[in-house]
């Protein structure tokens, strides 16, 4: 059972979709997004994922039943930072995306076929989607494709997960990006420097809040998770095994 810390006097609360808010690229129930309409009206919140934009609008966004004069208090951070986005003058805007170059996207699909061969990976026979995403300031290799249902990912990640083999040959041939796990099955590869950290630092800048000030929930936030990079920050750090428990967080708050 989850201990529920006591997040009262936290200004800004930062959640992890995949796992956190909702299963892996589902969407938002419909209790989730009441409580988070809830939380908006007494909070600032963040959410941070792996997925790009298009992701969060279908996922979530869609789903999240909420006055737009709340919304102000909502900031999005797909791509695991890689991008920011507020709900200003009616409509969702950008505020910042690093966006690789064709040069630099033709560097990472490259590392990715040496990976495959130096370690004999094999594609899965059948796959769902493309297995290998260009999101603009984010590619992401996904072992059973982008569209995997949550129950095909979950057996990939028990019975076949090779990533750490993957990565360990990635990362000397991208020196000048962050190479990570993504949820069950992904690799995610941005520029350097752009990670979930680096989306909190952007988020305590805009609000202009320190650091102990925030907290972020999420259900991988163990070395080599890919919400561990929030546990560098300093910020508070509250583990959950999935949704039920991330709402049971959010009424504690409410």
């Amino acid at each position: 059972m989850l201990e529920l810390p006591d997040l009262s006097h936290k200004t800004v609360i930062m959640f992890d979709l995949d796992g956190t808010l909702a299963e892996s690229k589902s969407p938002l129930d419909a209790e989730m997004a009441g409580l988070l309409a809830g939380l908006l009206a007494i909070k600032k919140v963040a959410v941070i994922g792996g997925g790009s934009y298009g992701q969060f609008e279908r996922q979530f966004l869609a789903y999240l039943a909420c006055p737009p004069d709340l919304l102000q208090n909502l900031f999005l951070l797909p791509l695991s930072g890689g991008a920011m986005y507020a709900y200003r003058d009616g409509a969702w805007q950008k505020l910042y995306e690093f966006a690789f170059s064709p040069e630099e996207k033709a560097a990472i699909m490259a590392a990715f076929d040496k990976a495959f061969r130096a370690t004999g990976y094999a594609h899965p026979s059948s796959t769902y989607g493309p297995v290998i995403e260009d999101r603009g300031s984010q590619v992401t290799f996904s072992a059973l494709g982008q569209e995997a249902p949550v129950a095909a990912k979950t057996e990939w990640n028990r019975t076949a997960d090779v990533r750490p083999a993957l990565i360990a040959v990635l990362e000397p041939l991208l020196p000048d990006c962050e190479v990570r796990f993504g949820g069950l099955t992904s690799i995610d590869v941005t520029k350097k420097g752009i990670d979930k950290a680096y989306g909190i630092g952007r988020v305590m800048e805009f609000w202009h809040v320190p650091i102990g000030d925030v907290v972020y929930i999420g259900d991988a936030l163990e070395e080599g998770g890919n919400d561990s990079a929030a546990t560098r920050t300093g910020a508070m750090t509250v583990d959950v095994a999935n949704a039920e428990d991330t709402k049971e967080l959010i009424r504690s708050i409410i």
